[in-house]
């Protein structure tokens, strides 16, 4: 069964020699007169290659994590976000879907060529969220063991553990002269996908999306019908907060826009060839009855995120408040690969908003730019500088007609509402019927 997954972290994992095994021999049935046969022909060159480490290399080498290391090398080639995965983290992702899991809660990915270890964003009301990790931290060391080099899979694997054990995690972050140790405790994830309160006096409804998994749906609709049960009449609007939702499941991100839409387009995908390939349409119906709604996005809404957010923007549904989104653009589809070998997840489309914008190393620019108002360790010039799709070694290029493609923005969000520069603006906007003046207004996004 095939499953299109938008989930933007990246775990690189290991196959199995079997699979490679067979692999290798059906393509040596091949004769050299066939249509493929140039492919066949470096296939040769590969076991020529591989037999020449087994029998020569100074130390023995293993032979499954030979073959493990091509296929991770030809994945990881392609792009950032194809991957093996292995059986066990297979299963892994499948439960991350599910919405539990164990762990520390923080989602990271591996640069191409560089083997460090990158916080993409910690996961909301987590142990590592707790611990004050920030998207961009680099993870050097794991109770004091140098992770610089290893693969994910291992990186990953050491941080997982029993729940109620500790575990210590040197972090190297910008605009702080040295590394320095954040000790953390294992628990269950448990991600709470949908979480919800009344503002301004019962008269808003706001409501955090931190992830698309298989709950997304579902918790949002009780969320909307728990929030005009509670508020009743007073109720003017909804801010929807898609800031650093990294992403998830595509049918998810379509149910929760077609929640908000009567009809139209919402997403379109296109394959190899740029033909059409999936048309993702709404239907009748808006839980949230006509109201006003506001979208908040930043450099951490990704792919599925932006789905949402590019959709309702383009049917002029929500007004989209914030800073420029990550640029995920592409459709990442998981291919189990047979009983007990794991799966690829392979990158296979490009998705476009329903006007036919590609936001892939672009983004979603929002209606109002607003800036976050940023700590004094995120304002030095040693800070961090807000990356993207575009900032990532291998991504797929724009298909935008001037070939421009842009940078991503700041993930920062403080967790004190009331410092939340572009959640109050949000609110107001509300309120105010969209008459009130943005933060800096006229200020425009760096690219």
């Amino acid at each position: 069964m095939r499953r299109s997954d938008f989930a933007f972290w990246t775990f690189m994992m290991m196959t199995a020699l079997a699979t490679a095994t067979t692999v290798l021999n059906v393509s040596r049935t091949y004769s050299a007169t066939t249509p493929n046969s140039e492919i066949y022909r470096y296939l040769d060159l590969f076991g020529d290659v591989l037999e020449r480490v087994r029998s020569d290399y100074i130390e023995k080498p293993n032979d499954a994590q030979l073959i493990e290391a091509a296929i991770n090398g030809m994945l990881s080639s392609l792009d950032p976000h194809s991957a093996y995965l292995s059986p066990k983290h297979y299963r892994d992702m499948q439960v991350q879907t599910r919405g539990e899991f164990g762990g520390l809660g923080i989602e990271v990915t591996q640069e191409q060529g560089t083997g460090v270890v990158k916080v993409v964003a910690p996961i909301d009301d987590t142990p590592a969220a707790k611990a004050g990790l920030l998207a961009n931290d680099l993870i050097t060391h794991l109770d004091g063991e140098s992770i610089v080099g290893v693969t994910l899979e291992q990186a990953v694997e050491k941080m997982r553990g029993p729940v109620n054990t500790p575990i210590t995690l040197t972090i190297v972050r910008k605009g702080r002269d040295d590394p320095f140790d954040v000790r953390i405790v294992r628990d269950i994830i448990r991600i709470n996908a949908v979480r919800w309160r009344l503002e301004r006096d019962g008269e808003v409804g706001y409501i955090k999306i931190s992830t698309f998994n298989e709950q997304t749906h579902a918790n949002l609709i009780k969320a909307v019908e728990a929030i005009k049960k509670e508020a009743g009449k007073k109720l003017k609007g909804f801010v929807i907060d898609l800031r650093n939702n990294p992403g998830g499941l595509l049918d998810q991100a379509v149910s929760v826009t077609d929640d908000f839409l009567d009809k139209g387009a919402i997403v379109l995908t296109k394959g190899r060839n740029l033909e059409e390939t999936d048309r993702k349409q709404a239907h009748a119906g808006d839980i949230a009855e006509g109201r006003p709604l506001v979208v908040l996005i930043n450099g951490g809404s990704a792919s599925a995120s932006e789905i949402v957010a590019g959709a309702l923007q383009d049917h002029l549904r929500a007004i989209i408040i914030g800073t420029r989104s990550f640029g995920k653009g592409s459709v990442q589809t998981i291919i189990p690969l047979g009983a007990n070998n794991g799966a690829i997840r392979l990158t296979t489309a490009r998705y476009y908003t329903p006007s036919g914008r590609s936001i892939q190393a672009r983004g979603i620019d929002p209606d109002i730019v607003v800036e976050q108002e940023l700590p004094e360790e995120l304002k030095s010039k040693e800070a961090p500088k807000p990356r993207g799709e575009a900032n990532l070694r291998g991504h797929l290029k724009t298909e935008a007609k001037d070939g421009k493609e842009a940078s991503g923005s700041s993930a920062y969000v403080p967790r004190e509402p009331e410092k939340d520069t572009q959640l109050q603006f949000a609110l107001d906007h509300v309120i105010s019927g969209g008459k009130a003046a943005a933060p800096g207004a006229g200020k425009s996004q760096p690219n």
